[in-house]
């Protein structure tokens, strides 16, 4: 899958935006993702490029989730802002990434993305629960590049 346009189809995208909303009706943690073609840099390194200019970094509770994907080069970034890393173990998105990674790998990208938005919402709960207080506080849209 090379083509950045046809990678998820508009129905797809919507549903990962719902799959965003649900997940976030359970935390106060804020979950985005950003599809690209190709990076020049590190993956990591472009993960939280695209994290700061998304402005994920400027949540109340810095508890910020990108899915950052980069079509061309099948890599993909689960990056979490300094609170969640603050409170959690190291090894806190390996589940979320091998139900992302299982997805991929059998060519089934929206559901990857979905079952790894709904996965991390379940795990930022114990850590962030939402409360009454709470506010949407990034966009759900996905975001291109």
């Amino acid at each position: 899958m090379s083509n950045l346009e046809d990678f998820l189809s508009s129905e797809e995208e919507q549903e990962i935006v719902q799959a965003i909303t649900q997940a976030e009706r359970n935390t106060s943690g804020e979950i985005r993702v950003h599809i690209e073609s190709t990076t020049k840099l590190r993956h990591y390194d472009r993960a939280l490029e695209v994290f700061q200019k998304l402005e994920m970094n400027k949540t109340e509770q810095q508890n910020g989730v990108l899915i950052y994907i980069a079509v061309e080069d099948h890599k993909f970034v689960i990056y979490g802002d300094k609170g969640i890393d603050a409170v959690v173990p190291d090894n806190f998105w390996d589940s979320t990434k091998n139900i992302i990674q299982e997805c991929f790998i059998s060519g089934k990208f929206k559901e990857g993305i979905v079952e790894g938005i709904l996965k991390a919402g379940d795990e930022l709960k114990s850590h962030f629960p939402w409360n009454s207080n709470d506010k949407d506080e990034l966009s759900n849209e996905i975001s291109k590049g």
